[in-house]
């Protein structure tokens, strides 16, 4: 069986002691296994890492851009290869893939601009004879907990600033799906990355524990559920640390009586099924204003979500395909079935999809509720899966209140034609990231990642010049160059520039 184990900046004889099994979800069986690392062998990863970071800070920026350039065509290259071998592990079909590695490699391109990004501030004349001047420097050594869902994108968001920036970074990606950030580390190395600037350590919560803790650590960036988002960010701020740390969702697309309801359906089919539902930013609540939108809405979407198809991973006509694990399913099915307690009209229901030649795979239907209340716990919680839930609003006032009231704030998107209403929309709706009539209003690199409220703990969001901020420290220089013409009892007095 396939062994999966860590990309380090050293040889490491000591058997593992504890595995993990990894899937692969178009069949239920297990295809590899994957090493689970612990508190020692990060130990010396760090130390590989802080021995080799002090010279990669000193390569000018232009030159770590070039690295990010050889990545990057690296990364194209290689694009097919990747893609299966993430789809293999995943379940999302190749196209989707595709777009996941992507999607990281548009933050890699935003990283070839490091040089520009870069440059500091300077103010001449401050003061009399004083010029005062700013410029960052990386904070050291790095880390990154990645999450299952998107094993190509979100390690190359947290990798390529961190890197580009000067620092080392160490990665923990989830051991669900472990083989693709491996493949892309050893892709930096032949793009010409020092060996111990960018290491993957394998590891299951024993590891995450011990990079939250480790006091070189110095800034540490975290995808995955918000209770343990939140449990990193604590146990990572009081371990001295910065700490990004991006939790679940619940995006909500509103439905104005106005918007184009074939439009409509198709966005909803791709945000709320696309990748099997398995993504932050998602479209699992979708909010018809007024019960002639409700009505009308409903009609679409029935043939089209019974139309969509499901298949394995490599199946190009399928519109997406197995979740990730057994019991990733078995959670799903789970709130479907709390959704019929609780209430909810079960219009399409998902539940024991079988495909054919694939029955022990891991395949969930698309699913779709009506009715779905706001005081239910199906509504309130991220079920991350194929279902999507219609909650009927009779204003555009209420409409407004739904996503702004929920414990999640990440995304959400108003469909309409009418200019006034989504200005408001904007201006007003709770939630960090909007869109308007983009039904996954996930920002481009140049711009920054992130949600409010349950969906992310910290001040400081992923790439763009956010993502710059988070991986490096200011420091402001105050000089004089002394004419011999101070006076001694002016060293006694605060310095002011007046």
């Amino acid at each position: 069986m396939r062994e999966i184990s860590h990309k380090l900046a050293f040889v490491h004889d000591t058997p593992p002691t504890r595995y993990s099994d990894v899937f692969d979800p178009n069949n239920g069986g297990v295809q590899a296994r994957v090493a689970l690392g612990d508190a020692a062998l990060l130990d010396l990863a760090v130390a590989a890492a802080k021995k080799a970071q002090p010279g990669w800070a000193a390569v000018n920026p232009q030159r770590r851009a070039r690295v990010m350039f050889n990545f990057k065509a690296l990364v194209e290259a290689n694009m097919n290869e990747l893609a299966h071998l993430l789809s293999s592990e995943h379940g999302k079909v190749i196209a989707d893939s595709k777009g996941d590695i992507q999607r990281g490699l548009e933050v890699i391109e935003f990283c070839c601009g490091i040089p520009h990004v870069l440059k500091g501030e300077y103010t001449q004349g401050a003061g009399p004879g004083i010029d005062v001047y700013s410029f960052r420097q990386p904070i050291g050594i790095g880390a990154g907990i990645t999450p299952f869902n998107f094993p190509g994108m979100i390690p190359l968001w947290m990798s390529g600033v961190a890197i580009a920036t000067g620092n080392a970074f160490i990665l923990k990606p989830s051991e669900r799906d472990p083989s693709v950030p491996v493949r892309l580390a050893e892709l930096f190395l032949e793009a010409g990355l020092p060996e111990g600037i960018l290491q993957v350590v394998q590891g299951d919560k024993e590891m995450v524990d011990a990079i939250l803790d480790h006091p070189d650590i110095k800034g540490v960036s975290f995808v995955g559920s918000s209770d343990i988002a939140h449990y990193v960010y604590n146990r990572g701020v009081a371990a001295g640390k910065r700490v990004q740390a991006m939790g679940g969702a619940k995006n909500h697309g509103i439905v104005m009586p106005d918007a184009d309801l074939d439009q409509v359906v198709n966005d909803l089919s791709g945000a709320a099924f696309g990748s099997a539902g398995e993504r932050c930013m998602a479209l699992p609540v979708v909010v018809p204003v007024g019960e002639k939108t409700a009505i009308a809405l409903r009609e679409k979407l029935i043939p089209a979500i019974e139309a969509l198809r499901v298949g394995v991973s490599t199946d190009a006509e399928a519109h997406y395909g197995p979740v990730v694990t057994a019991a990733h399913k078995q959670k799903i099915e789970n709130w479907i079935q709390t959704g019929v307690d609780e209430g909810a009209e079960l219009v399409v229901d998902g539940r024991g999809f079988k495909l054919q030649g694939h029955e022990e795979g891991f395949f969930v239907g698309p699913t779709l509720f009506d009715h779905v209340t706001t005081d239910m716990s199906a509504y309130k919680e991220e079920i991350f899966g194929p279902v999507l839930q219609m909650v009927r609003a009779d204003s555009f006032e209420e409409a407004v209140s739904l996503p702004s009231k929920h414990q999640y704030g990440n995304g959400v998107a108003l469909f309409t034609r009418n200019g006034h209403a989504a200005r408001e929309f904007a201006a007003r709706v709770d939630v960090g990231m909007v869109g308007i009539n983009v039904p996954i209003p996930v920002p481009v690199a140049y711009h920054t990642f992130g949600g409010w409220k349950r969906s992310a703990f910290g001040d400081t969001n992923q790439h763009g010049m956010e993502g710059v901020k988070f991986w490096t420290k200011v420091k402001t220089v105050t000089q004089r160059w002394p004419d011999g013409g101070a006076s001694a009892d002016s060293a006694f007095v605060i310095p002011t520039m007046g």
